[in-house]
């Protein structure tokens, strides 16, 4: 197994986005770090972030949205958008209709409302899918809760109570969340380890810092892996987990994929498998907020390596694999949005690894998720921004520099 040079590593780090420092408070909102880059000489240095071939251009689709946590195309391409304070919008015909019935939301820290999703036979049965920090449940303070609904005259009506975490905890970081199906129509969610890294990720018979794998009702499937083990969360596909907060379904190979943030580095990607486990926090690509050692390890036989990590932290949210023939430099790579940074960064793969990164949209604001449209656009979310397209290179008026 690999070492950490310790003091390298404490030189090294000071990225992170959605993470913590001294205090509750700090942890759930300190996201404005600078970026370092110095390598500890035994963890293998990854490409830098680029400035683009091409510059993209933008235009603004949704204006006036203070944190758009997530959002999602409707058949008639009006958008459903949530935003962390509570607030379900459907933008349509460009006006902006807050929904009732949403469920109460404990907007605290990292938590609030977060992802929606449509069931992959939306226009067959109508189902809405939603993550959110809630406060039912034993115990002070809140955890994220799956639910689904109908919408209904601009109402959310049917609602109907998928999964609820446990128990409560007052800590304000790590509650995930994201959602997608699968080829098979299995609902797949994420939920972070709370801030509670020292029970939450490597126990099965809790729930936090792990992926989640459902039928579409909530009722668990029985070739979930842990199903019939005593005390376990019979819910739960993989684990080891610190914070996902965005997840694909990989269009060629049908695997879910997750990115995830680490501490002061160690931000992943990680291809989710039955029953594995992603090793948070017994090892790790990053350090402690205080410059402390995690673990002085970055790997080990018993857990899966990361596809991709990042030193220094970008602070992940957001994630896409471009398909569109609108964007040919960009197609077939992945998209992660940087909370940090406030940039779009590309991923340039080839032959399964990532050989480049470059930033685009720099300055756009904190990227909280990138989806690719039903017209085959290229669309993101922007804390202060709002939901932006991206123009490709033949209707905007970025210039090739290659």
């Amino acid at each position: 197994m690999k070492k950490f040079f310790f003091a390298f590593l404490i030189a090294l780090l000071s990225a992170c986005g959605e993470n913590q420092k001294s205090s509750e408070k700090d942890q759930a909102n300190n996201e404005n770090e600078t970026e370092q880059s110095t390598h500890p000489e035994n963890i293998e240095a990854q490409p830098e972030a680029e400035s683009p071939l091409i510059d993209y251009e933008h235009e603004v689709v949704v204006d006036g949205l203070s944190t758009p946590w997530s959002f999602a195309f409707l058949p008639d391409e009006s958008i459903l958008i949530t935003e962390k304070s509570g607030d379900l919008i459907h933008f349509k015909d460009g006006q902006k209709q807050m929904l009732s019935g949403v469920p109460q939301v404990y907007d605290h820290g990292q938590g609030g409302l977060l992802e929606v999703a449509l069931h992959p036979n939306y226009e067959k049965n109508g189902w809405i899918y939603l993550t959110f920090a809630s406060e039912e449940g034993d115990g002070e303070g809140g955890n994220t809760k799956l639910v689904r609904a109908k919408l209904n005259n601009n109402q959310l009506t049917n609602i109907e109570d998928l999964y609820k975490a446990e128990p409560n905890s007052t800590r304000g970081q790590h509650f995930g969340s994201r959602i997608v199906f699968d080829q098979e129509g299995h609902l797949y969610f994420t939920i972070g380890d709370r801030g509670n890294n020292k029970e939450n990720p490597q126990d099965i018979t809790r729930d936090g810092g792990k992926v989640y794998r459902l039928h579409d009702d909530g009722s668990i499937p029985e070739d979930n892996p842990f199903v019939g083990e005593e005390g376990a969360k019979e819910a739960v596909f993989s684990y080891g987990h610190r914070n996902p907060q965005g997840m694909i379904v990989h269009p060629e190979t049908g695997e879910i994929w997750v990115n995830e943030h680490g501490p002061q580095g160690g931000d992943e990607i990680n291809i989710v498998k039955n029953s594995a486990n992603y090793g948070w926090p017994e090892v790790t690509y990053g350090i402690d907020y205080d410059d402390s050692i995690i673990s002085d390890e970055t790997s080990g036989p018993e857990y899966k390596e990361p596809f991709f990590y990042w030193v220094p932290s970008i602070a992940p949210s957001g994630f896409a694999v471009v398909t569109s023939d609108k964007y040919p430099n960009l197609q077939g790579n992945l998209l992660v949005g940087s909370l940090k940074f406030q940039y779009l960064e590309h991923l340039v793969i080839e032959n399964d690894s990532v050989i480049k990164r470059e930033k685009l949209l720099e300055g756009i604001g904190r990227l909280r998720d990138v989806r690719q449209g039903p017209d085959g656009y290229i669309y993101i979310s922007a804390e202060g921004t709002g939901i932006v397209k991206i123009l490709p290179e033949s209707e905007g008026d970025g210039k090739y520099k290659g």
